[in-house]
């Protein structure tokens, strides 16, 4: 009977305690009595004597991820893809994913402020802060530059926000990034992508034009050098007929040709006179 009593007693014992597992920092709550309200003290790594109306809530201080997508197989079975607006009002949609820990010594900061567990802080505060950021700076923006040359820039000012918004508290927001494509209606893709590939197009034409203007151009500039040796040589000959004898001579391999017509003068001979 003792032993049993004693039994009773270890069991109601470690069902009286609360455990903060390793990697994580606890914040004990107490609902009852004078003490009641949230602990200004973390709680590391252990296990803690947690009355009838005390419990220790626990949040994560290495990096965690988490997708906010429409899949199925990601995040919540739920759809959970962010939908936005550009300037002009049209509706764009992205899965986004976050990264995010939590500074130990603000931990109670962070639950008196939000009264939630890691999980409830994903599925609230985190997701609207992106939202909101996301509604807020993608409506400056045409959908051209948010699927173009703005799409990583719109990213970075909306985690800027969402991380200045939560660093007081605790709660570090380390990277958003897209987990897809941005998706809008198929039309205005195709039009864009037609856009960019016209623009390719464009810039490989006039890439083949400066190319073959500066081929013509050389071949100017060659038959221009050609000319100017020729009427160089031509000068030279004229003004010094010598030349035109001593080149041959240079090209003779020594024999006389066996036979000449006419009375002309037989080659060489004669020349140094």
């Amino acid at each position: 009977m003792k032993r049993l009593f004693v039994l009773c007693a270890a069991a109601l014992l470690l069902a009286a305690c609360g455990q903060v597992k390793p990697g994580h920092v606890g914040i004990k709550v107490n609902q009852y009595g004078s003490g009641a309200g949230v602990s200004s003290e973390p709680l590391g790594v252990g296990t803690y004597f947690t009355p009838f109306g005390t419990s220790i809530i626990e949040y994560p201080v290495f990096t965690q991820t988490y997708t906010y997508t429409g899949s199925q197989t990601e995040g919540s079975q739920n759809n959970e893809e962010f939908t936005f607006q550009d300037k002009n009002g049209l509706n764009i949609e992205s899965d986004v994913a976050v990264s995010y820990s939590v500074n130990p010594t603000l931990a109670p900061k962070l639950y008196s402020k939000f009264r939630t567990d890691a999980q409830g802080l994903v599925n609230g505060q985190i997701r609207n802060a992106i939202r909101n950021s996301l509604n807020d700076r993608a409506s400056a923006l045409g959908v051209e530059e948010i699927y173009g040359p703005k799409k990583a820039q719109l990213l970075a000012d909306v985690q800027a926000d969402v991380s200045n918004y939560f660093k007081p508290y605790g709660l570090n927001i380390e990277k958003l990034f897209y987990a897809g494509t941005i998706r809008m209606p198929q039309q205005v893709r195709d039009q864009i992508n037609q856009r960019i590939a016209n623009e390719q197009a464009a810039l490989a034409a006039q890439a083949n034009v400066a190319t073959a203007t500066a081929n013509a151009q050389a071949k100017i500039e060659a038959a221009k050098g050609d000319a100017e040796a020729n009427r160089l040589i031509a000068e030279s000959i004229r003004t010094n007929p010598e030349i035109v004898q001593l080149r041959a001579i240079e090209k003779w391999n020594g024999v006389l040709p066996v036979y000449t017509g006419g009375s002309g003068p037989m080659p060489f001979i004669g020349v140094g006179k």
